[in-house]
């Protein structure tokens, strides 16, 4: 029995995985989409590495897909929604993904597989592996699958938003396509159109000579299917699949029309026998060849047409063709596309009106607080949690300045005295922040992240570090001690009342108690606290899983908040300097110690 199931695919809601990218296939996808009236894109993720994401069209307007390096880094919501994939990969790779996929994605309904030279031992493991899970899946070599209106999956019915509207892929009918050829079922699909009638669904088994979805598989799909009322086949020479459908046909297990056109007719001028496209297009045996299997089929019950406008002919004979009008063109409004070189999900305009995160700029700077506008922009989404907006509200507050002895504010004093203007004084201090001086928030959230996604104990951490002499980030203060505590911490800390789990707060100062045993002042500082707190934070109140996290720290945002805090008090400081107007900043010799290199050693 076949897993391949039109009736249940045509009520699916598509949710695609592409494992690998290929930029024209996964554009037509989109395009098929627009034009079926889907309101979001059905591939929701690429597996691929390089970027985090790919641009593509929608319609006019370009979107951003998510990528990922590997399957398991889908955020847990992507992968539990996720029912079919497209594999773009190459050959020698398509076993190990898709098996992947089949592991990775609980709710998988099928998938195809585009590549050529998918290794025969691949193919059968594959097919076993699908079946026993109840999977179906398509090719190798193959340009997919497509319901008229609702997924299309993979290269079929053409790469152009034009050609998928001349193939009336938006208006479902009756008659399913099926071959083994990616190009020729595209030239039935087009010539299905092209005699008034339109698709019930169509598939290409792929080149390879062991497709993992069987002509059986797919043959009996069709009989299944309520709306298919007949079946157009293109066959070759070379292989037994045409048999199969005999085979079927005699049975009684196919009883719907069957009107097909097999190829290779011209190999019997040949002496030997030559090969043709697919790897299994060669007829090795008299029963093979092109006019055997027409004849087999003829003798069954099909229409084997003897040329392909006889072919064309029988389609056109058949008398239930689509009623419903065809779609208004929109195709055309596609053409004259240009990818925009900058894209943004920060900021843009709509007429005259600039938008910040989705809103006009007017509503959000007069409904909402500027801490919810920073944490926003910054995130590139509308926070939804007023607790995430207070916290980085006393944060940017509690951030402003630290005094005018620390390396920012020393580097701004002095470029201002030295007659420089506000932006190259304040960029002068924003020059020194750095692991040492203001940077140190994103490593600790790195540290408490890592700690949390290992599973490991804070004494586990604190042994590691120890072992390999490296510093623990966001603990320690040259001030305060246990027994001193520091009040910004303090304060800090009233946020975690609003949290459930607060499990990197929790491994922080689980870490602070281990290091307190060895040092009263190795306690956790104002960067471990903010860091801790807004991991908490964004996990609980955003929804943020461990992989989206994960890409805050590479992007360095939680060291944003600091900086943007800071440049407050370099400003400051700037303005100060310029009121005092003390001139030139110039040390003198008793303030610069004179090191003698014939002691130090270097």
């Amino acid at each position: 029995m076949t897993h391949l199931d039109i009736i249940r695919l045509r009520k699916l809601d598509p949710k695609v995985v592409a494992l690998g990218s290929h930029r024209g296939i996964i554009q037509s996808m989109l395009d098929f989409d627009y034009l079926a009236g889907r309101k979001s894109p059905s591939v929701t993720a690429i597996v691929a590495s390089g970027r985090r994401s790919e641009r593509y069209f929608f319609g006019p307007k370009e979107v951003m897909i998510p990528a990922y390096n590997t399957l398991p880094e889908l955020p847990e919501s992507a992968r539990k929604a996720a029912n079919l994939f497209v594999n773009l990969s190459s050959g020698r790779r398509v076993l190990r993904s898709s098996r992947e996929a089949m592991d990775q994605l609980p709710g998988l309904v099928g998938g195809v597989i585009f590549a050529e030279g998918f290794p025969e031992k691949h193919a059968i493991e594959l097919y076993r592996e699908a079946d026993a899970r109840g999977i179906w899946i398509i090719g190798g070599a193959s340009v997919g699958i497509v319901v008229p209106g609702v997924v299309k999956l993979g290269a079929i019915g053409g790469t152009q938003a034009l050609q998928l509207e001349q193939s009336r892929l938006f208006n479902p009918g009756s008659i399913a396509v099926v071959s083994s050829s990616g190009g020729m079922v595209n030239e039935v699909i087009r010539t299905v159109a092209t005699t008034g009638h339109s698709l019930s669904f169509s598939l290409a088994l792929g080149g390879e000579r062991f497709p993992v979805l069987t002509p059986e598989d797919a043959f009996l799909a069709a009989q299944a299917d309520d709306q298919t009322k007949a079946i157009a086949y293109f066959g070759e020479l070379g292989g037994d699949d045409e048999y199969v459908l005999v085979d079927l046909l005699k049975d009684g297990r196919i009883t719907k029309p069957v009107v097909c056109y097999i190829a290779g007719t011209v190999a019997d001028l040949f002496d030997t026998p030559p090969q043709f496209g697919h790897a299994k297009a060669m007829a090795k045996t008299d029963d093979e060849s092109a006019r055997a299997k027409a004849a087999a089929l003829n003798a069954a019950g099909a229409k084997a047409a003897p040329t392909y406008q006889d072919f064309v002919d029988s389609i056109a004979a058949l008398t239930f063709k689509t009623k419903l009008p065809d779609p208004e063109p929109q195709a055309a409004k596609l053409s004259a596309r240009k990818p925009a070189l900058i894209s943004s999900t920060v900021s843009g305009d709509r007429g005259d009106e600039v938008y910040l995160v989705g809103t006009e700029l007017l509503d959000l700077a007069s409904n909402n607080s500027f801490a919810h506008i920073v944490i926003s922009m910054f995130l590139g989404h509308r926070t939804k949690s007023r607790e995430l907006d207070e916290f980085v509200d006393f944060v940017l507050r509690l951030l402003v300045d630290h005094g005018p002895y620390v390396s920012g504010a020393v580097n701004t004093i002095v470029s201002a005295r030295a007659g420089k203007d506000l932006v190259s004084s304040l960029a002068s201090g924003l020059l020194t922040i750095g692991p040492r001086f203001g940077g140190a928030i994103n490593q600790a959230a790195a540290t408490w992240l890592e700690g949390v996604e290992r599973g490991i104990s804070p004494a586990q951490l604190v042994e590691e570090r120890a072992r390999v002499r490296s510093y623990i980030l966001g603990i320690g203060h040259r001030k305060y001690r246990s027994d001193l505590p520091d009040p910004r911490v303090a304060k800090l800390l009233e946020f975690k009342s609003s949290l459930k789990d607060a499990r990197f707060t929790n491994f922080a100062q689980g870490v602070e108690t281990e290091t307190t045993r060895k040092k009263g002042n190795l306690i956790l500082n104002v960067d471990g606290a903010i860091a801790a707190l807004m991991l908490d934070l964004l996990s609980e109140k955003e929804g943020y899983d461990t992989a989206r996290l994960r890409a805050l720290v590479d992007a360095e945002f939680f060291n944003g908040v600091f900086v943007l805090s800071r440049s407050v008090g370099f400003m400051a400081h700037y303005f100060d300097q310029s009121r005092l107007d003390e001139g030139m900043f110039r040390l003198t010799p008793g303030q610069v110690a004179h090191i003698d290199n014939e002691h130090t050693g270097f």
